[in-house]
């Protein structure tokens, strides 16, 4: 196959996750990548190679991604030639998440860069030096993208995806009424199924009229 797209799943997520999605784009080479999933810092190169190794075989890469994966795959891909990019409930700024859990954690900047980590009570750690590698490492993205998200997705807000539709022009956003974050319940699954498979054939159809 010509076309790959690289998969990067979530937090707590698994790279087999890729194939949930391969009957939806049987024309595309399917590969899931396995990536430490706890540092930005640690995930680049795993994620850069990947992207190395498959363009190797492949004429043009796309990226899918679900929420923190969306975050590393971003990171790690934007000097990159990617053809596209499909994103499911995406951490798009990752420092205004980082801030949110913050205020819920009841934590100050002072105080977090005071202990360097901070565990918090809803399972995450909180680190000063995580905050300071996304301020330092700001994502410049100009890849054709295509955004499902979840109209009540309880950890990236309305007001975030807005943001970056808005600077981004070349950004399509679909939300599922009544959707989550995680996409699990049968209803969702088909919703997002239907999304993919819709984004996938549009895009095919313009690189199709392209090399015609």
């Amino acid at each position: 196959m010509t076309q790959a797209i690289l998969y990067i799943h979530g937090q707590g997520g698994n790279p087999q996750e890729a194939e949930q999605y391969r009957a939806i784009c049987p024309d595309l080479d399917l590969i899931g990548v396995e990536y430490p999933q706890q540092y930005p810092w640690d995930a680049l190169p795993v994620i850069q190679a990947a992207y190395e190794e498959a363009s190797r075989t492949h004429s043009q890469i796309w990226l899918l991604a679900n929420s923190m994966g969306a975050y590393f795959g971003m990171l790690a891909l934007q000097d990159r030639p990617i053809e596209k990019a499909l994103l499911i409930s995406p951490v798009l700024d990752m420092e205004r998440l980082i801030l949110d859990m913050m205020s819920w954690a009841g934590v100050s900047e002072a105080e977090l860069q005071a202990r360097g980590e901070i565990a918090t009570s809803f399972g995450q750690t909180l680190s000063w030096k995580y905050l300071v590698y996304v301020r330092e490492h700001p994502i410049q993205w100009n890849v054709p993208t295509e955004i499902l998200y979840g109209e009540k997705d309880e950890l990236i807000s309305r007001q975030t995806v807005d943001r970056f539709v808005a600077s981004h022009p070349c950004t399509e956003l679909t939300m599922m009424q009544g959707g989550e974050h995680w996409f699990h319940t049968e209803p969702q699954l088909a919703f997002l199924n239907r999304w993919l498979a819709k984004a996938v054939s549009h895009a095919l159809d313009i690189f199709q009229k392209r090399a015609d």
